[in-house]
């Protein structure tokens, strides 16, 4: 999802707001700070909001502003909050915040509700620290004034109030009424880092107990009386549309209730899922297919590499990479294929509607409210406030449920609307849905072409690049797409951190109608491994160790040396490994964070391999939950590796030939390697870790491969 969107314009004001509730019963705290320029200088939301409830029974409901999709954004946003309340950390229960984005904005992306790009613990660090120091504030001078006390006397640790002379003492749920009365605090003090009880440990995840209870609530779980179930039927090439179709069939199978036409395509309602699907299947469609993509992956792959052959639109430049080619010592050329991938949630696309009198309530994981619910009242034709959206916990996303058209919350609400609103409306992707849908990371070529000097350093550097645009015709266009460079299409690439006098990097935008979207890491996820590969090459030509070269080339960046190095390090790089087995490395920055990897694999006599062990290194700045930082770094790394090996969203003659986890075949367990990651110790401000972690595994991997079989290894999937 888009990252790099303009900030905000400079605040005018600065307010707090606190609000009683349950009848005097519970402190509810927030603030109102008008939208600020820069993200170091965000201390709060840019309008009225409650970011924590503290009840009567002592209880502390931190109110989440971003998606829990399995990133642990809900703990690490309740860690933050609670570390400036002093609260007990047992005591923490987190709930989503509703979809309004005057109040819960994210501060990277302006006046959008919404999660990705990394951004939930960057957005909110400032913020919540500030909430949470209120909060405590406010409780201290409650119990002070109850007691006949100095403030400055009364000490706060885990949910408690402590006067250590009278002896007095008291739970936060005993003064949450009272301090709800009191004016909030103008300015609050911060702790020092050294005193921080709660940031840096290894905290229970707030999710887990309902996660594993079965009472943790997905779409798919939602239930709502006299409920009914949807799938649509949409057509098999991408850009076709209904011309006719008979639902005879499809009414007589039992359960089917409506069969309607929507834009997508046609929806079964039904019962229950399994009569949609087979009501689905009885549908006679003829479709439109005059205006449909008809190209396979192949021909379109054929016409990228031709592309590439051409000068692009030059999105960096720095020197005269002329000058650097004319006097090397040696050139090297090389081209990199990259499929099509789907993000293939565990959890397909799916929400429930429900059309009322005054206006519409949406339930899904979702990812992108404010998009969502001003799509949504364009349908319905409604005012966005008056669509409420009820975010439950998501089964994965990593991109695919925040997209700009809203496609599946729009679909669902288009059924809604077409039924006539006779009943709620569950909305279900199948797997084969999801796989053949469409919003795929874009298909890619590269060309690169680097000259060394005498002494085997870069000299010069081109890098061109051949994908779609995932943002040309969006609303981001306008601030992301410039001079016709795509910034998710050249990201990577155009910031590569070494020290290379000559280089330039250069973009030719693809025509497909094959609906692309960012996908974890987004850029990253293709130019890391193109750039991490030809440094390898570049190091194999001059005869230099790939630790010690990056090294070499990094001495003016500080960060990406440090993970290098200690990565390189708890690898054992340079020393004696079991026969049979190579490494091979790959470090680079997404999201403001740096990760460095070194992939061990073993080769069987076949030429066979097996990822046996990953070693990461990670700078996220300060490390809130370090469990939450590794259990991230670990999934990055197996969804990155399952991609790398065989994930790959084919088409032919324009259909999309994988339909399941059969054909779309995304890594088993036993091909997890054993993951060890070690965290940089950082006072910086913390930065993203859902997606850095899955651009270095696919080009460490395959600088393995390239040592192991003396030949490099330059397209993915691996094992294609």
């Amino acid at each position: 999802m888009p990252h790099d969107l303009p900030r905000n314009s400079a605040p005018s004001r600065r307010t707090l707001l606190k609000t009683g509730a349950a009848a005097g019963a519970a402190l509810v705290i927030g603030f109102h700070i008008a939208p600020r320029r820069a993200l170091a200088q965000a201390a709060a939301a840019p309008a009225p909001n409650a970011f924590v409830r503290i009840g009567a029974d002592n209880s502390v409901t931190v109110i989440a502003k971003h998606l829990e999709m399995g990133q642990g954004s809900y703990t690490g946003l309740a860690t933050i909050l609670a570390e400036e309340l002093d609260a007990d950390w047992s005591q923490v229960r987190v709930e989503s915040a509703p979809a309004d984005a005057a109040l819960y904005n994210n501060l990277l992306m302006g006046p959008i509700q919404g999660t990705g790009g990394s951004s939930a613990i960057a957005n909110s660090f400032q913020q919540l620290r500030r909430a949470g120091a209120a909060a405590r504030a406010m409780l201290v001078a409650a119990a002070a004034q109850a007691w006949g006390v100095p403030e400055g006397e009364i000490a706060v640790s885990a949910g408690r109030l402590a006067h250590e002379k009278s002896k007095k003492s008291g739970t936060f749920g005993q003064f949450a009424a009272a301090a709800a009365q009191l004016p909030v605090p103008g300015d609050v003090k911060l702790k020092d880092a050294k005193d921080f009880a709660l940031i840096g440990r290894d905290l229970p995840r707030v999710d887990t107990a309902a996660k594993t209870n079965g009472t943790a609530q997905f779409a798919m779980d939602v239930r709502l009386p006299g409920m009914l179930t949807a799938v649509v039927a949409r057509p098999p090439l991408f850009g076709a549309t209904v011309k006719s179709f008979d639902a005879a069939k499809a009414r007589q199978v039992p359960g089917v209730r409506h069969v309607v036409q929507v834009p997508t395509g046609v929806a079964v309602v039904a019962e229950n899922t399994w009569a949609a699907i087979k009501g689905r299947d009885a549908l006679a469609i003829q479709w439109d297919e005059s205006q449909a993509e008809r190209r396979g992956t192949k021909e379109l792959m054929a016409e990228y590499r031709t592309l590439a052959e051409q000068p692009g639109n030059v999105a960096r430049k720095r020197g005269d990479i002329g000058a650097g080619f004319a006097g090397a010592a040696k050139t090297l050329e090389a081209r990199f294929d990259f499929p099509y991938l789907a993000h293939a949630p565990m959890e397909p696309l799916d929400c429930v509607v429900r059309l009322t009198p005054s206006g519409c309530d949406i339930w899904a994981g979702d990812q992108f409210q404010t998009v969502d619910q001003m799509n949504a009242a364009n349908v319905l034709g409604l005012k966005p406030q008056q669509v409420k959206i009820h975010t439950v916990f998501a089964g994965g996303s990593f991109g695919r449920r925040a997209n700009t058209v809203s496609d599946y919350v729009v679909e669902g609400v288009q059924i809604a609307k077409a039924a006539r609103g006779v009943a709620p409306i569950r909305l279900v992707w199948t797997r084969e849905d999801d796989i053949r849908g469409g919003r795929y990371r874009p298909l890619a070529h590269h060309w690169l072409k680097a000259a060394l000097d005498a002494n085997g350093l870069p000299a010069a550097w081109q890098h061109r690049i051949v994908t779609q645009s995932i943002l040309a015709g969006t609303p981001f266009a306008p601030m992301m797409v410039r001079n016709g460079i795509d910034g998710t299409s050249v990201e990577g690439a155009s910031n590569l951190p070494y020290a290379i006098p000559n280089f330039q990097v250069e973009l030719h935008t693809a025509k497909a109608g094959v609906p692309v979207l960012w996908w974890r890491s987004v850029g990253s996820s293709h130019t890391a491994f193109a750039a991490e590969v030809m440094i390898d090459e570049l190091a194999r030509a001059a005869g230099k160790d790939p630790v010690d070269y990056r090294l070499g080339l990094l001495k003016g960046r500080p960060r990406h040396a440090a993970v290098l190095a200690l990565a390189a390090d708890k690898a054992g790089w340079g020393k004696e490994i079991p026969k049979g087995r190579f490494q091979g490395v790959a470090v680079h920055e997404s999201f403001a964070s740096y990760v460095a990897e070194v992939a061990e694999l073993s080769v069987a006599g076949d030429g066979s391999f097996k990822v046996e062990r990953v070693v990461c290194a990670v700078d996220c700045g300060l490390a809130v939950n370090p469990d939450v930082i590794r259990a991230q770094m670990e999934g990055g790394i197996g969804f990155g590796l399952s991609a790398a090996l065989a994930e790959q969203v084919t088409l032919e003659g324009g259909k999309v030939v994988p339909s399941n986890f059969h054909d779309y075949t995304p890594m088993r367990i036993a091909d997890m390697p054993k993951v060890e990651v070690h965290i940089v110790r950082s006072s910086a401000a913390p930065s993203g870790v859902g997606e850095p972690g899955v651009p270095p595994i696919a080009p460490a991997v395959a600088n393995a491969l390239a040592a192991a079989r003396n030949k490099p290894v330059r397209s993915l999937p691996l094992r294609a």
